[in-house]
């Protein structure tokens, strides 16, 4: 599945929601997220709009690695 090209980060954030990220905190215009499934797993998200595709890319591959997935397959659970 192609990555979006048009998603802010959050959406990105609300999308995360779905594998147990939750905010743990903010810095600027940072955002710091937290999962405690299948371990501890922390991912920060700029709050741009539209997020950079290959920033979008580093979170997504970070976001699959953690759960043992592919890219494409983490793209399909979000995005539907």
């Amino acid at each position: 599945m192609r990555v979006p090209r048009d998603l802010s980060g959050q959406e990105l954030i609300r999308l995360l929601a779905k594998l147990g990220y939750a905010v743990t905190r903010q810095t600027g215009s940072h955002i710091r997220l937290t999962t405690q499934e299948c371990g501890e797993h922390h991912v920060t998200i700029p709050d741009h709009d539209p997020l950079r595709i290959g920033t979008l890319s580093a979170i997504l591959a970070a976001v699959a690695g953690h759960h043992g997935m592919a890219r494409d397959e983490l793209l399909t659970l979000l995005l539907g």
